[in-house]
């Protein structure tokens, strides 16, 4: 499994996919997410584009440091730029959800490799962006030891649709037990969304810009990805039905709309 060294921190990190494109997609995950996230964006990404998979510190097979402010966003950042050396990776497009949204908005100002950036149920925090709230916080940080509080933990991203469904529940359940941040890894990344602000230099992040939103997303409410949207310069914001995981419930529709955005950076 290939691992790249961040500043003593261990990333694990897949790649993955054809690359018919010659081009290369990475995939950041949420808060306290691991990799299993983009189980239902894989399949039509990895055909044309060549698909790298970070785990974000404190997830699957990354290292878990334990120092304060060890999650902060600019950290995953840095984080990702070594696993795109390590990798041989020139420029990529950045696809990233909530959190990973962030990181790529961040990788997108510090650094030169970004192509695009694809933002799922993402904030550009600050004063304006609404706050998660604190019982709200602690459910989406449950111990991974416990398979009721990660069932209970789906409760408020998930549509009745795919609650409805006890194999999918299940299925899910037992990734983010195997993949998933341990419960204060998890409630570091959220002090980390919570504490990133990118209103005041939004202008500087030139590349192009596809924010997806679920409607009706209790963690973070679309209003904000309308504003993220608005606050880039080459943002444009796209919202689907569903909550949190709306790109998991209507990932059809997510992958085509995440599919031909990529393509036409390309034709650009």
């Amino acid at each position: 499994m290939p691992y790249a060294d961040a500043d003593g921190v261990a990333i694990h990190y897949e790649v993955d996919g054809d690359g018919a494109t010659g081009e290369t997609v990475v995939l950041l995950a949420d808060a306290g997410y691991g990799a299993w996230q983009w189980s239902w964006q894989y399949p039509a990404l990895a055909g044309p584009f060549e698909v790298v998979i970070p785990d974000l510190r404190g997830a699957g097979d990354s290292d878990a440091p334990d120092r304060t402010g060890a999650y902060g966003v600019a950290a995953m950042a840095d984080d990702l730029d070594a696993v795109l050396a390590d990798c041989g990776t020139r420029t990529a497009h950045l696809v990233g959800a909530g959190l990973g949204g962030m990181v790529a908005l961040q990788y997108a100002r510090e650094y030169s490799r970004a192509d695009s950036l694809a933002l799922l149920g993402t904030s550009a925090g600050g004063p304006r962006a609404a706050p998660i709230r604190p019982e709200l916080r602690e459910r989406l940080a449950p111990d991974p030891g416990d398979p009721d509080a990660v069932r209970r933990s789906l409760d408020p991203v998930a549509g009745e649709e795919l609650l409805a469904s006890d194999d999918l529940v299940e299925r899910i359940v037992t990734w983010r037990r195997a993949e998933d941040a341990d419960r204060e890894a998890a409630r570091a990344r959220l002090d980390a969304m919570a504490d990133f602000d990118a209103s005041d230099w939004l202008y500087e992040v030139t590349q192009p810009a596809l924010v997806l939103h679920g409607a009706s997303d209790g963690v973070v409410p679309p209003e904000d990805g309308r504003l993220l949207a608005e606050g880039l310069p080459k943002g444009e914001f796209r919202e689907f039905p569903g909550e949190r995981l709306f790109f998991v419930e209507r990932s059809k529709a997510v992958n085509d709309a995440l599919v031909g955005f990529l393509e036409a950076q390309r034709a650009d």
